[in-house]
């Protein structure tokens, strides 16, 4: 049986990485989709959305755009009526400086995407969610943002991904008695597009891999697929008694 099965979802950062999997998993489990992000989806995840039969747009938004993010849903209410799940999964890792070194222009663009988009779309999906009297709100966090786990020159970055997981707190809190859920969803270091630029920003790119790989309890840093899974748990009704939390899943990383 499927697990989405009328859902309408929207997904920020939906076409690489993470969001590209929980995408196309998503639309299997026989969700309605609309995915955002600055690059267009490719072939592939278009033709696996399109077989599983799913209804589903792509939106070219920039996250940090107040008038981008609300043309965003205005594009997905004219398609699908309603917003079930909201899964916040755009994420920018700055220029890999130490913070002396990051310049006011790098420290906005970090913040605009990692906190300003998710606090402007969570505040753009809340009526929507609240006139249907339920809803669902993933957001994207990070290990490096836990206690007793960090790395240098992300500074910006693990600032930006701490406040997401104070502000998803608080925002269960805040939206507890209108039947919405609040989770964010900690993916510790995955195989993604974004790690893989963070690498090459060091001397050793390979060597920097392999010690990714040493310091988790799992020996190995993990697939999209894997994450995609438990923003599945997160969307569905399997998830029905959770709210206020930050979901690691990261391979014993912050244990390691």
């Amino acid at each position: 049986m499927q697990k989405l099965t009328n859902k309408a979802i929207l997904i920020i950062g939906g076409t690489s990485g993470i969001g590209s999997a929980t995408a196309a998993l998503f639309a299997h489990e026989g969700a309605d989709l609309t995915i955002a992000a600055r690059k267009p989806w490719n072939d592939e995840l278009a033709a696996s959305i399109h077989d599983s039969g799913s209804r589903a747009q792509f939106v070219a938004t920039d996250v940090s755009n107040t008038a981008d993010i609300r043309a965003l849903f205005d594009q997905h209410m004219e398609l699908h009526g309603k917003i079930d799940v909201l899964f916040n999964n755009a994420a920018y890792d700055g220029p890999g400086t130490p913070v002396r070194e990051t310049t006011d222009e790098e420290l906005e663009k970090v913040l605009g995407t990692n906190i300003k988009g998710v606090f402007t779309s969570c505040r753009e999906a809340i009526p929507y969610m609240e006139d249907a009297g339920q809803g669902v709100i993933i957001n994207t966090t990070a290990g490096s943002a836990r206690e007793g786990l960090a790395w240098p020159n992300l500074g910006a970055y693990i600032a930006s991904k701490g406040a997401i997981i104070s502000f998803t707190r608080a925002l269960a809190v805040e939206l507890s008695q209108s039947n919405i859920r609040v989770n964010s969803l900690n993916p510790g270091v995955v195989d993604t597009p974004l790690l893989n630029g963070f690498l090459d920003k060091s001397d050793d790119p390979q060597a920097f891999r392999e010690s990714l790989n040493s310091v988790q309890l799992m020996g190995r840093i993990g697939q999209p697929d894997e994450i995609a899974r438990a923003a599945l748990f997160l969307a569905s009704e399997s998830s029905s008694f959770v709210t206020g939390t930050d979901l690691l899943v990261d391979g014993g990383l912050v244990l390691g």
